[in-house]
């Protein structure tokens, strides 16, 4: 039998269902409650349905897929959601590359996609008393055919503020090969972390939780920002004493450890 990241030749169309789905964080401290409300004004502006569309819009490119379909909607009092239905185009053999790397360039990428879609919602929010304000971009791409949507990962991470990311990709269904032998998995992937680039890598920790029997694989991402000038918003750290900007370094951490572990920290005296 063949190995997973070997050459199949199939029998019909390739109907493996790959989906990458990753929830992006953008944390930061608004000391008033009008730096809290400009915050979220400014966030709905940043990323309103129109700029989402035209980001989903260019993974669209960068995996070689026609656009069907649109449908976005801004909400009140904040947020955005876009879904972009997409169809196939012809793959050329040659030129396809299924190694474990980062994407390549929008103008070097073709795909055979079918049946296949990509969404974005986003959820801003800001604490009424802490001053803690938290955005939250859930983006999934999901395609059949031989193409991964890992190719538009490096894109999306660089496409948003993004201090905090998880990320899941699960390869679902089978395809069958010439001989009627069922494929769950037609590439060769070890981790998410293999289609970043360096510089990806060396900005955040990451964690892997991966189920390879599965087909499921799992990575956590924590900015190594240091700089509290990055979380700050509509003050710096020239407008804060020492104990306050102590204070504040505090309060970020502990919101930005909490999401990157998915749970609640133990409050501390």
């Amino acid at each position: 039998m063949n190995k997973p990241f070997d050459k199949i030749k199939l029998h019909g169309f390739n109907n493996l269902t790959k989906s990458l789905s990753f929830s992006i964080y953008d944390i930061c401290y608004a000391k008033t409650e009008q730096q809290r409300k400009e915050y979220l004004e400014y966030i709905d502006e940043q990323y309103s349905a129109d700029r989402l569309t035209d980001i989903l819009k260019d993974v669209t490119d960068i995996i070689g897929a026609n656009v069907l379909n649109i449908a976005r909607q801004d909400y009140e009092p904040q947020g955005a959601s876009v879904t972009i239905l997409v169809s196939e185009e012809p793959v050329d053999q040659q030129t396809f590359d299924s190694n474990e790397a980062p994407g390549p360039l929008p103008e070097s990428v073709v795909a055979h996609l079918d049946k296949s879609h990509i969404c974005v919602h986003t959820y801003p929010e800001a604490h009424p008393d802490d001053g803690i304000c938290t955005f939250r971009a859930d983006i999934e791409v999901s395609t059949c055919g031989i193409i991964s949507p890992l190719k538009a990962l490096n894109f999306l991470i660089h496409s948003l503020e993004s201090d905090v990311v998880t990320i899941d990709y699960r390869v679902r269904g089978f395809t069958r090969d010439v001989n009627g032998v069922k494929h769950y998995i037609d590439h060769a992937i070890h981790s998410i972390q293999n289609y970043m680039t360096e510089d990806t890598k060396d900005a955040y920790h990451m964690v892997d939780v991966n189920v390879y029997q599965e087909n499921l694989f799992h990575t956590k991402m924590m900015l190594k920002e240091t700089d509290l000038n990055a979380y700050l918003f509509g003050i710096s750290t020239d407008d804060l004493d020492v104990d306050e900007e102590e204070e504040i370094r505090l309060k970020l951490n502990r919101e930005i450890q909490e999401v990157f572990y998915g749970r609640n920290l133990p409050e501390t005296e």
